[in-house]
């Protein structure tokens, strides 16, 4: 019991013992003369607005101006002529143009049919029509996908060309046989995007010539062309590039007609 006591006598007389309070830290020295103050945090650059999205009428129209850079028109028989005068090395030239032609043309056909049918779903909007015309829409947006895979394939003209340096012949068989079927598909898919924006504008009140179904290509016989290629030694090659320049360029030019009345009719429904 004494001891007890004796604890709870120590144990007070440490509770009552004043606690010691923290040293508060001390202040930082100010700055000296000559010396460079702590950087302050500079606030980031403003954030600058997005650019006003084009309007759908005028990427119609823009398309539409781009059909020199795009739409490259060959003449067989010049090409023939430069290409033996520089003894082969404007055949390059040819061969890069043959695959950047077709791709850049897929492009720009892709970026006016898309932004016509823009405008014209808008038009349907302001009419009323957009429930009665969704299936129009609908099949327009399923040819537009086809075209719309095509810019993701493997059609970069530079590699091409570097390929067909290094292994002339080989190459631009391989070429050959991707543009036809590249050809196909793509005049496929826009015919039946052009057909259904007839449709579409005739319903909204303008008139839109429908494409030609005769310029859809069927495909060629490339086991046979191949086999002709090699049993005549490389002379029937000539004839496919002449194949080549001549079919896109039938099918460059039977799209302006068409082409330029859709123009027209974007113009008056924007």
């Amino acid at each position: 019991m004494p001891e007890d006591i004796a604890n709870n006598r120590e144990g007070n007389a440490y509770n009552d013992q004043p606690r010691q309070m923290p040293e508060p830290e001390p202040a930082p020295p100010p700055t000296q003369p000559g010396e460079d103050a702590a950087p302050m945090a500079v606030p980031g650059p403003p954030q600058m607005p997005a650019p006003p999205q084009m309007a759908a009428a005028e990427r119609v129209r823009l398309a539409a101006q781009r059909r020199d850079e795009t739409d490259y028109i060959f003449n067989y028989w010049t090409a023939l002529g430069w290409t033996i005068l520089t003894l082969g090395i404007y055949g390059y030239y040819v061969f890069y143009q043959l695959v950047r032609r077709m791709r850049e043309h897929n492009a720009r056909r892709l970026e006016l049919l898309d932004a016509a049918t823009t405008v014209a779903w808008e038009q349907a909007g302001r009419q009323g029509l957009q429930q009665e015309m969704a299936s129009s829409f609908e099949r327009v947006a399923g040819h537009l996908a086809v075209l719309r895979r095509m810019t993701g394939d493997f059609r970069e003209p530079v590699i091409w060309l570097i390929l067909a340096i290094v292994a002339r012949g080989i190459t631009e068989i391989v070429a050959f046989v991707l543009l036809d079927q590249d050809l196909i598909k793509h005049s496929r898919a826009e015919a039946g995007a052009g057909h259904e924006l007839s449709v579409i504008y005739g319903r909204l009140g303008q008139h839109v010539p429908s494409p030609e179904q005769g310029q859809v290509k069927g495909p060629d016989n490339y086991v046979g062309r191949i086999l002709a290629a090699i049993f005549t030694l490389g002379i029937y090659m000539f004839w496919w590039f002449y194949n080549q320049m001549d079919e896109p360029n039938k099918h460059f030019t039977s799209n302006w007609a068409q082409e330029d009345e859709l123009v027209k009719a974007v113009e008056v429904a924007s």
